[in-house]
């Protein structure tokens, strides 16, 4: 049997590639500079709310689920065969909507639970947030074009949209399996 148990798992390798480095420490602080000044506008309970707290439970891991499948099932089907030319485009369609729009519920939770990381996983936490927000962007872009009539772009672009989703999904898993980023949360707000 083959021993891949070195010094850091590959997974850990290619985080500490990607996040470790100075420069995203200035983005991160100013990013979180402006979050906290956002929040502070907001009515009381809502930050509680984004991070789960009524549910015992972080919300962005749930939520994250509608996004991720609706862009599957539109990938799935602009790309399987149908019975018929473009039988396929309308659940496409439909099923890329949702997704993009369940994704800013998504977005929303991810950041409220980012603004209070540090270290590596602030870092690798600012990655992964901007990847699935390009996700989003290139959503959106293949929703218009598709709804312009330019099918073959918007394929390319949701395409494009779940590359860059499933490596900013990638870095997820490292901010929960690597550095615990919402394991506990709230049952320890509760107790603490």
């Amino acid at each position: 049997m083959l021993n891949l148990n070195r010094s850091r798992p590959p997974a850990h390798l290619i985080e500490d590639a990607v996040s470790d480095h100075d420069a995203l420490e200035g983005v991160a602080d100013t990013l979180q500079t402006l979050l906290r000044g956002a929040e502070a506008t907001l009515p009381d309970g809502v930050m509680d709310a984004l991070h789960g707290e009524w549910l015992g439970h972080p919300l962005h891991p749930i939520l994250v689920h509608l996004p991720l499948g609706g862009w599957v099932i539109a990938a799935a089907l602009d790309h399987l065969p149908a019975q018929a030319p473009g039988a396929n485009d309308a659940a496409a369609d439909r099923a890329l909507l949702l997704g993009t729009l369940g994704a800013v519920g998504t977005i929303a939770t991810g950041w409220a639970d980012w603004s209070n990381t540090r270290g590596e996983a602030r870092r690798t936490g600012l990655i992964h947030g901007a990847l699935n927000e390009a996700a989003f962007v290139l959503n959106v872009g293949s929703l218009l074009a598709r709804r312009r009539g330019r099918r073959g772009l918007g394929k390319a672009l949701s395409g494009a949209a779940l590359g860059v989703a499933v490596a900013g999904g990638f870095l997820g898993g490292e901010l929960v399996y690597r550095h615990g980023l919402g394991v506990g949360r709230t049952l320890a707000h509760r107790q603490g």
